[in-house]
């Protein structure tokens, strides 16, 4: 059986055992964008010494605000996830370190909170409410004097208490933002996501504009400074600093961006941007030079664009660590597993390396899937399952509860479902063991099962799967693969293999 993915005008795509690897060349000393591929938007990064760390908008992904290192910023390893208390979809976080602690502060549900811990590996604290309504994405600054603040969206700052687990003060607005032309194609003003870099007396914000689910061309990065987080704020000369100017490029809505410095004194600016063609891989992590003017602006150098190949940050060479894969060996799930709205571990089991996963109602809304987020337009999904009476067990492409596509088996069928609706059916010989695999070849996908995960047998049947994409839901989610369980009692999944067709 396979689908043909239709997106409105923009096909929907995916998934790698490894993924999220920037492409590489020249013996390794070049780069591709992106630096980490798949739905990981917004990103945060910040250096300490030799170390790199990051993390990014994680939405209704439990546990979610996934913290990520690397020493060279173009190869990513998993190191925790700071947030396992549901509070809402979470929006653009900003991961920094203040004495010897270190702190995320973010927007989930018209609230801003902030989780801390004295290390990024954790532990993490419960998320605190910092009772600051009405404003996303909070950036963290600190004056000449020492005292901290948060940058808001709006173009606000507010203070902080010392402890930065309070505020200590009102809300003030501080900056206005960069008018761009009336006659480009935007989604909205949207001033968002205030990011602070301090250099050479100066405070600098790093701010995107234009909306980050509009047009091709909607979304940017502006940059503004002054002499204090309160202003008065001059307009960067060379605003927008990142911009999609033709649909005709490969990136497109980029923005969103964070400054880091390499071990070399070299800036880098992150952000993100939409593949085109792809927008159901999600907002993928991107990566350009920086350079400095005489007159202490920062921006791109000409001719440098987030398509070329790149030559490499400073630092020691990173070990990759994005794997999907997983063979469920160790004695704590996989940090590239996610439930989506709910974070249950209670459902979960790992025994004798594998998967115990505890079904719960009929449905996503009730029995929410444990999912991996990945990047490549060619790739396959592969698990072996069993499962107990009154079970059906399955693996899964998943936008959200209404928008998935998905592979089932129970004790009398194999079914493959379309958003919802049974499209093909065909009897069980295998019993409750056997095998599943969902194949995406650039848009097309197939379903197929076997009893030994040699021999494949295909479910035939083909038609238009269209809605994977945002413009169609009204969102900014990703396309991600996994496993699931409905009904009463428990589905086991071993060996659960994520492959690039492509490597």
């Amino acid at each position: 059986m396979y689908f043909r993915l239709t997106v409105v005008g923009i096909l929907a795509a995916l998934l790698c055992g490894c993924a999220g690897k920037s492409e590489l060349s020249d013996n390794g000393q070049r780069y591709r964008n992106p630096v980490l591929g798949g739905d990981y938007p917004d990103p945060s990064v910040i250096r300490t010494g030799n170390d790199y760390y990051m993390t990014h908008s994680s939405f209704e992904y439990y546990p979610g605000l996934l913290v990520w290192h690397s020493t060279d910023l173009t190869h990513w390893k998993r190191i925790s996830h700071a947030l396992t208390k549901y509070v809402g979809s979470v929006w653009a976080p900003d991961l920094v370190k203040h004495g010897d602690t270190w702190y995320i502060y973010f927007p989930a549900a018209g609230k801003n909170w902030v989780v801390s811990a004295p290390s990024p590996e954790g532990p993490w604290s419960d998320p605190v409410d910092l009772q600051l309504s009405g404003f996303i994405d909070p950036g963290h600054v600190v004056d000449a004097e020492g005292k901290r603040h948060l940058y808001l969206s709006k173009g606000y700052i507010v203070p902080l208490a010392d402890d930065g687990l309070s505020t200590a003060g009102d809300a003030v607005p501080n900056y206005e933002g960069w008018q761009f032309p009336k006659n480009w194609s935007t989604e909205c003003f949207c001033l968002e996501s205030p990011k602070s870099t301090v250099r050479n007396g100066y405070f600098y914000l790093t701010v995107a504009e234009g909306g980050t689910a509009g047009p091709a061309t909607s979304h940017m990065v502006v940059s503004a400074r002054a002499s204090s987080p309160y202003g008065p704020f001059e307009n960067s000369p060379h605003n927008p600093v990142v911009h999609t100017e033709s649909r005709d490029e490969t990136w497109w809505s980029q923005g969103h961006g964070t400054l880091v410095d390499d071990v070399n004194g070299q800036y880098w600016i992150l952000y993100h941007g939409y593949e085109k063609g792809f927008h159901s891989l999600g907002r993928q992590t991107l990566m350009l030079p920086v350079e400095w003017t005489d007159d202490n602006w920062f921006r791109i150098a000409e001719g440098v664009n987030s398509a070329d190949l790149l030559p490499l940050p400073a630092g020691q060479p990173s070990a990759d660590g994005t794997r999907l894969s997983d063979d469920f060996s160790g004695d704590k799930l996989g940090l590239q597993w996610q439930f989506f709205k709910h974070y249950e571990p209670e459902r979960i089991t790992l025994r004798e390396g594998k998967l115990v996963l505890k079904a719960k109602g009929a449905s996503f809304t009730e029995s929410a899937p444990l999912l991996v987020n990945a990047s490549d337009k060619r790739y396959e999904v592969i698990a072996e399952y069993s499962f107990d009476d009154g079970v059906t067990a399955g693996i899964t492409l998943f936008y959200d509860e209404q928008a998935n596509a998905r592979i089932a088996v129970n004790r009398e069928q194999f079914t493959v479902f379309n958003r919802g609706n049974a499209k093909y059916r065909t009897s069980n010989r295998l019993g409750n063991h056997g095998f599943l695999r969902i194949v995406n070849d650039n848009n097309e996908v197939s379903f197929y099962y076997s009893a030994d995960g040699k021999e494949w047998i295909r479910l035939e049947r083909s038609l238009e799967l269209t809605g994977f994409n945002h413009n169609v839901f009204g969102g900014f989610l990703s396309l991600r693969a996994g496993v699931y369980a409905f009904g009463e009692g428990e589905a086991v999944f071993d060996n659960f293999i994520y492959r690039n067709l492509d490597e």
